[in-house]
């Protein structure tokens, strides 16, 4: 017997959300977006993730963003985000931006984790099967993988768009030559790049430089991920390195050597900051990376609804005064 769910969205939760049109198109993206790239693999508490997808939902959050590495293990969150839609979702996919990327290791051999297109094309296909979709709504190059000619990748993206596979297509952590590439490529084949996922936060500014004003101009969306650096951009290494953190996992993306006395001691005064503005220093740090007109939005990531709840509340108080920005810029710049 087919078992029966009964979740039903809260009927306002369009109102709790803000939306932007994602550079030079046609569709809009939440100011927040959820990602799946930790706390939705096989190893995780699967309950937990059905609860945070649900409460992001019913909080306006549209997007998704997954991969098909992420897990652990590998492919598992892309699983795990198909059960969910199917079990809680039914009826509601024309209401979400789903998207995913290929590029990174997934499988054994020559063909499982570059930038190739028979990986690219081997990748989608596989993502969706797993997640149990007829099409991403975007679908990325996960990265440039350096041998790959930036034209074989940008040619597999164009034909996946074609092939109905995708809706819209981008690119992630593309040095600022191999992006121009791509961005020309896809105008002149008329599937412009709509969005550019890099990382970004207080602590990781190098896309100031060039990616985000490149972006900018062939009329790219952008959205950043890392937005809180891992967790250094948040209250828990203000007193050392918790049990069980990122930081304190040495198999993590945040090594040990990263949580620096100056930067806990940034993180320290920069949540001074937050607090006279009434938010926490995660707030703000989302905050903050909002300020950017060019910015569309911003991936969180959360280990629970509270820490869900606590990403959302940023939009309470997205704006900086002058001297706040010029007292933050102070603190990043020593």
């Amino acid at each position: 017997m087919e078992k029966s769910f009964d979740y039903q969205p809260a009927a306002g939760r369009y109102e709790r959300m803000s939306y932007k049109y994602c550079g030079k198109s046609g569709l809009q993206l939440p100011l927040i977006s959820l990602g799946l790239w930790h706390n939705f693999g096989s190893v995780d508490n699967f309950d937990v993730a059905t609860d945070m997808i649900k409460y992001a939902f019913d909080h306006g959050v549209t997007h998704f963003d997954l991969a098909n590495n992420y897990g652990p293990v590998p492919g598992s969150a892309e699983s795990n985000f198909g059960r969910i839609l199917r079990e809680n979702f039914r009826g509601y996919r024309d209401e979400m931006i789903i998207s995913s990327k290929a590029g990174h290791e997934m499988w054994a051999g020559p063909y499982g984790g570059n930038s190739s297109r028979k990986n690219l094309m081997a990748s989608i296909d596989q993502s969706l099967r797993r997640t149990g979709l007829e099409y991403f709504d975007i679908f990325y190059s996960h990265r440039y993988d350096g041998v790959t000619p930036v034209e074989e990748t940008i040619q597999a993206l164009i034909d996946i768009v074609k092939q109905g596979k995708a809706l819209y297509i981008g690119i992630s952590k593309y040095p600022p030559e191999q992006a121009r590439i791509a961005y020309e490529m896809m105008a002149k084949a008329g599937v412009p790049c709509l969005i550019s996922q890099y990382r970004y936060s207080m602590f990781d500014r190098a896309v100031e430089v060039e990616t985000l004003p490149l972006a900018a101009e062939y009329g790219s969306g952008f959205i950043a991920f890392s937005p809180l650096a891992q967790g250094l951009l948040t209250d828990k290494y203000l007193n050392g390195i918790p049990e069980g953190s990122r930081a304190a996992r040495s198999s993590g993306f945040l090594q040990l050597s990263q949580v620096t006395p100056e930067k806990v001691e940034a993180a320290r005064r920069l949540n001074e900051i937050a607090l006279r503005r009434g938010q926490t220093l995660a707030e703000m740090a989302l905050a903050w990376v909002l300020k950017d007109e060019r910015m569309t939005s911003v991936i969180v990531g959360a280990s629970s609804v509270s820490q869900l709840a606590d990403n959302l509340k940023a939009l309470e108080h997205l704006d900086f005064t002058a001297d706040e920005l010029r007292e933050i810029e102070r603190v990043l710049s020593e």
